[in-house]
C-alpha cells in the first residue's frame, strides 16, 4: 500500500474522478440547512439529497467532493482507537449517468492502481436478495469482472446492503474490504465480524428502486450512484494503522498534549481516552465555530452540541492537566497547521474561533471547580445512604448553577458506577421553564398570582372583529404588580376598559399594538393579555401626560400591523389545506403563530419535504389568493360546526358557540382569530423555510404581502451588488461563475507548478549536503519561501535522489517555519524515527510536533532558530541510530 498524507489523500481523491468527468462541487456547511431535519450534516450525500431524487444538478450528472460532517449520536464511544465526531466524506455521485460496471471498475482501480491495495486482500460484499428485491448478481459480477476474486464476494442481507428512506428512491449497495493476513475467528468469519479481519474500506450504493407508500418498490427512471470512503479511516489504514489519532490529522495535538501533561500516548487505557476525547471535542469544536455558518455556544440546538463538546473537552483536559492556554494552543494547531492549506475559512475566522472558545471555556471554568465539588458531595451522600442514582432535581442543579450538561453529569456519574434519574431532571426542566414563563412579565404573575384585577369588573367586550377605533371607559390601571388610580409619563403599567378592539394573544395570533387616548395621556399599547375572568388587559408605556381610573379614553389599534397579521392568519389556514391536499391526510396542525413579520406553522408529518412538495404547497396558495375568493365568518354552536365538517385543533377546549372561518370550499377551520375579507388581500405568498422541530413534526416560516416584495428586494440587492462584482448581468451570472471557477482552477494549478519549480531553485544543489550517519544517509537543509505541500514535495523528490536515508527541511515563510522530516523504510528499521526528530527539534524554531516513524512535520514561530534546528537534526538522529 501506498502511504498518504491527509492533504495528498483529498487531492488524490478528487483527481481521480475529474480525470473521470466529475465536477468537484466543493463542500457545504457542516451545519444542515433544516431540509433533513438534524442539526448538522451527517453524510456526503447529504446536500445532494435532492439532486438524488430527480432535480437537475446545474454542474451536471458526475460529482464529487470531499464533505465535512459532524455526527454526535455515539459521542460516548469517542475516545478509542477509530470513533470522532468530525469526520470528511470523501464522495463521488452518478445522476443518471453510469451505473454498476463503471462504478465497479473505478472503486477496483482506486483501490489497487492507486492506493496500492493487494487483490488478494479485497473482498466485497452484494445485496443478498430478499422478498422485495432480487440478488444483486449484476452488482457481484461487475465485482467480478472489475477484478475482485469470485470466492472474496459476499452475499449479505438487507440490513448490510440496502440503502433507501422510509420511500422514495433506494436499492443495494456493496462495501469493499480489506482481509487482514489473520485466522478466521469461526466458520461464520467474514465482512460485518467484529474480530478485526475484515476492515470496510468503502461503499458504493446503486439506487435503481423506487420504494412508494404502500411497500412496493418499481424500477427507478433515474439510475443513481453515491459513493462515499472515509477520509480518517482510510488515511490511517494506507499509513498502515487503524489508529486515526496517529495520522497527521491528530498527530501534532496528541504530540503537545502528551508533551504538556506528561502522559505518553498509549502507556495509560485512561489517559490515552482524554488525550483522544480533548483532540477529537477541539477539531470539531474549531470545525463549527470556524464553518461558513459561524456557530458559537448556546443552549438551544447546534450551539448547544458545541456547547457540548468544548465542556466535554475541558473536562478531559483538566483531568490531563491541561489549562486554557493550552487549550486554545490545540485550536491554533489545528487552524495553522494542520487544516489551514484545505479549509479556508479556518484561517478567515480564525479570531471569532479562538475568542469564542476562550470565552466559553472561562464562562465553564468559572463555575466548574464548584460545580465538581458540589458533585462530589452528592456522590458522597448517595454513598452513604447506599443509593446508586443521582437524582433528576440535583442534576438539573448541576446544570442551572453550574452549567453541567445533564450528558456531563451522566457521564462522570457512570464513571463512579452511578446512574442519573435523567426523567427527574427533564421534569425539574421544565418546571423551571413554567417558572420563567410566569415571572417573564410582571402582567402574568400579576393575572395569575395576585389577581389584582379581580374587582375590575365584567369580561372586556371584544369589538375589534368588526372595527379598528372604539370609545370605552378606563375600569382598572395596575403598575408594579398594584392597583392604582392613575399613571404618568414613564410608567409601564397595565390598563383595563370595558370594551376594546384590541385583540389579545390567543390561539397563536399575537395582540394587537396601538394607543389609548385620554384628554390628559397617551398609552403606547405593546401587548394585550386575556385573563381567566375575560378581562382584557392593556400591556403598555405612558408616553404622554397621566391617565386615571374612570377617564374616557379612545382605544385604536395600530391598522397597518393588523393588516398584516390578518393576511398572514388567513394565509396559514389556505397553508394546512394546501399542505393536506399535498401531503394527503398525514397532516395536522401541531401549533401555529402568527405576527405582522411572519407566520410559524407545525405540522405532523413524519419526514423532511422536498422541494417539489414546497413548491406544490405555495403555487396552491398563491393559486388560491389570486382567486380573491370571501373569508367568511360565523358564529355557531359547536354542534353545527362539527356537521359542516369545519376542523378543529386537537385537544383545544372549546365553549358553546364557536367561529368558523371558510375560504369558500378550500378551507373551513374553528378559529377566533382575525382574518382578511377576501384572499386578494394577502397579495402574494412565500415559504421561508421547512425544518423538523421534534419527532413527527415539521415546521413550515412562511411570509406574506409587503415582506415578500422586501424579500425579493432584498435578493435582488444581493443579485445586482454579486452582478456588479463580477461586471456580468443577472441572465449570464452563472455562466460567469463557472467561467471564473474554471479559470481559478486552472490559475491553481499553474500557482502550484510555480511554487514547485520555486521551491526546487530555493533548494538548488543538494549532492554536496548529503553526509553518511552510521551508515544512514542523512541531509538537512533549509529554503526560502516554501509552504508545507511544496516542502513534502521536495521531501519525495530528495528520497528519490538519495534511495534511503532521513531527510529534514526547514522552510522561512511568511515569518513562520516549517518544518518535515522523512525516514525510509531502511532507515526507520536502523532506530531514525521521524516524528521522535521533529519533537526535539522544533523546540528551537518555537514550534511543536510530531508524526510517524517515515513521516513527521511541525510548525514554528522562530525563524532565526532554523540553523539551530538544523544542527540539532544531526544530533538527535545520531541518538536514534543503533
Amino acid at each position: 500500500m501506498r502511504q498518504f498524507t491527509s492533504n495528498e489523500l483529498r487531492k488524490t481523491w478528487k483527481e481521480f474522478y475529474i480525470k473521470r468527468g466529475h465536477v468537484d462541487v466543493g463542500a457545504v456547511s457542516l451545519v444542515s440547512d433544516g431540509s433533513t431535519g438534524v442539526l448538522f450534516n451527517v453524510a456526503g450525500m447529504q446536500p445532494l439529497m435532492p439532486y438524488l431524487l430527480g432535480e437537475k444538478h446545474p454542474l451536471g450528472t458526475r460529482l464529487c467532493n470531499v464533505q465535512g460532517c459532524v455526527r454526535t449520536n455515539d459521542i460516548d464511544s469517542v475516545g478509542d482507537k477509530s470513533h470522532v465526531t468530525f469526520f470528511e466524506m470523501m464522495g463521488s455521485w452518478s445522476l443518471g449517468d453510469y451505473f454498476k460496471e463503471d462504478r465497479c471498475n473505478w472503486s477496483y482501480e482506486l483501490l489497487t492502481e492507486v492506493f496500492g491495495f493487494d487483490k488478494e486482500h479485497l473482498a466485497a460484499t452484494v445485496f443478498e436478495g430478499d422478498e422485495n428485491a432480487p440478488r444483486d448478481e449484476e452488482g457481484a459480477q461487475c465485482r467480478i469482472n472489475s477484478g475482485f476474486k469470485k470466492e472474496n464476494i459476499y452475499y449479505l442481507p438487507a440490513e448490510d446492503n440496502w440503502w433507501g428512506l422510509e420511500y422514495g428512491p433506494c436499492g443495494p449497495d456493496s462495501e469493499m474490504f480489506y482481509i487482514a493476513d489473520v485466522p478466521d475467528c469461526g466458520p461464520d468469519c467474514g465482512p460485518g465480524c467484529s474480530c478485526g479481519k475484515y476492515t470496510e474500506l468503502g461503499n458504493d450504493v446503486f439506487m435503481q428502486y423506487e420504494k412508494h407508500k404502500d411497500g412496493t418498490l418499481t424500477p427507478l427512471k433515474q439510475k443513481n450512484v453515491d459513493t462515499g470512503w472515509g477520509l480518517e479511516r482510510i488515511l490511517a489504514f494506507l499509513n498502515g494503522t487503524k489508529d486515526v489519532y496517529q495520522t497527521d490529522l491528530f498527530a501534532p495535538v496528541i504530540a503537545y498534549i502528551g508533551e504538556v501533561s506528561g502522559y505518553k500516548y498509549n502507556e495509560d487505557e485512561k489517559m490515552t481516552r482524554s488525550m483522544r476525547v480533548l483532540a477529537d471535542h477541539i477539531r470539531t469544536s474549531v470545525m463549527l465555530m470556524g464553518d461558513e455558518a459561524c456557530l458559537i455556544p448556546s443552549n438551544a440546538g447546534a450551539g448547544y452540541v458545541l456547547r457540548r463538546l468544548i465542556r466535554r473537552a475541558v473536562r478531559h483536559g483538566r483531568a490531563l492537566g491541561i489549562k486554557k492556554e493550552n487549550l486554545i494552543k490545540i485550536a491554533t494547531i489545528y487552524i495553522d497547521e494542520i487544516y489551514h492549506d484545505s479549509y479556508a475559512n479556518l484561517v478567515k475566522n480564525r479570531d471569532t474561533v479562538l475568542n469564542e472558545l476562550d470565552k466559553e471555556i472561562v464562562r465553564f471554568e468559572s463555575t466548574l471547580e464548584n460545580g465538581i465539588r458540589e458533585y462530589n458531595k452528592i456522590i458522597e451522600n448517595l454513598r452513604k445512604e447506599g443509593s446508586s442514582s443521582v437524582d433528576g432535581r440535583n442534576a438539573f442543579r448541576l446544570y442551572d448553577t453550574f452549567g453541567f450538561p445533564i450528558e456531563l453529569t451522566v457521564e462522570m456519574a457512570e464513571e463512579e458506577g452511578f446512574t442519573v434519574d435523567e426523567e427527574g431532571f427533564k421534569t425539574a426542566m421544565e418546571e423551571a421553564k413554567e417558572l420563567a414563563r410566569s415571572n417573564q412579565n410582571f402582567q402574568a404573575k400579576l393575572s395569575s398570582e395576585a389577581d389584582v384585577f379581580a374587582d375590575a369588573g365584567e369580561a372586556t367586550v371584544f369589538t375589534g372583529y368588526d372595527k379598528l377605533t372604539d370609545e370605552s371607559t378606563v375600569s382598572a390601571i395596575a403598575v408594579d404588580e398594584a392597583l392604582v388610580d392613575s399613571a404618568t409619563k414613564g410608567n409601564n403599567c397595565m390598563i383595563v376598559t370595558g370594551n376594546t378592539p384590541f385583540y389579545a394573544t390567543m390561539g397563536g395570533q399575537s395582540a394587537d399594538h396601538g394607543v389609548i387616548e385620554s384628554a390628559t395621556g397617551v398609552m403606547t399599547v405593546t401587548d394585550v393579555i386575556k385573563l381567566k375572568s375575560g378581562i382584557y388587559a392593556h400591556v403598555g408605556e405612558i408616553t404622554e401626560g397621566t391617565i386615571k381610573k374612570g377617564d374616557k379614553v379612545s382605544l385604536k389599534v395600530d391598522a397597518g400591523r393588523r393588516a398584516a397579521i390578518c393576511a398572514n392568519h388567513t394565509a396559514t389556514h389556505l397553508l394546512q389545506a394546501a399542505l393536506q391536499e399535498v401531503l394527503k391526510s398525514d397532516v395536522h396542525q401541531a401549533g401555529s403563530y402568527q405576527d405582522s413579520d411572519r407566520t410559524r406553522f407545525d405540522f405532523t408529518y413524519g419526514q423532511a419535504m422536498t422541494a417539489e412538495e414546497i413548491a406544490k404547497v405555495e403555487a396552491i396558495v398563491n393559486a388560491k389568493i389570486a382567486e380573491d375568493i370571501d373569508v367568511i365568518t360565523q358564529v355557531m354552536s359547536i354542534e353545527e360546526a362539527n356537521k359542516t365538517g369545519a376542523m378543529s385543533l386537537f385537544g383545544e377546549k372549546y365553549g358553546e358557540t364557536v367561529r368558523v372561518v371558510s375560504v369558500g370550499d378550500f378551507s373551513k377551520e374553528f378559529c377566533g382569530g382575525t382574518h382578511v375579507a377576501h384572499t386578494g388581500l394577502i397579495r402574494n405568498f412565500k415559504i421561508a423555510s421547512e425544518s423538523g422541530v421534534a419527532a413527527g413534526i415539521r415546521r413550515i416560516e412562511a411570509i406574506t404581502a409587503d415582506n415578500v416584495n422586501a424579500h425579493y428586494n432584498d435578493l435582488e440587492q444581493i443579485l445586482m451588488e454579486a452582478c456588479k462584482s463580477l461586471k456580468t448581468n443577472p441572465a449570464d451570472l452563472n455562466n460567469r461563475i463557472l467561467a471564473m471557477m474554471k479559470e481559478i482552477k486552472e490559475l491553481n494549478s499553474e500557482i502550484e507548478s510555480m511554487k514547485s519549480k520555486a521551491a526546487r531553485e530555493s533548494l538548488g544543489d543538494t549532492s554536496g549536503k548529503v553526509q553518511e550517519i552510521k551508515g544512514v544517509k542523512f541531509i538537512a537543509t533549509k529554503v526560502k519561501d516554501v509552504d508545507m505541500n511544496a516542502l513534502r514535495d521536495l521531501g519525495d523528490q530528495l528520497k528519490e535522489k538519495i534511495g534511503e536515508g532521513v531527510i529534514v527541511l526547514a522552510s522561512d515563510c511568511k515569518d513562520k517555519v516549517n518544518l518535515l522530516a522523512m525516514a525510509t523504510d531502511e532507515a526507520v528499521n536502523k532506530g531514525a524515527h521521524a516524528g521522535n526528530l521533529i519533537k526535539g527539534i522544533a523546540a528551537l524554531v518555537g514550534g511543536g510536533g510530531g508524526g510517524r516513524p517515515n513521516m513527521a512535520q511541525a510548525g514554528g514561530k522562530n525563524p532565526a532558530g532554523i540553523d539551530d534546528a538544523i544542527a540539532k537534526a544531526e544530533e538527535v538522529l545520531t541518538e536514534q541510530i543503533s
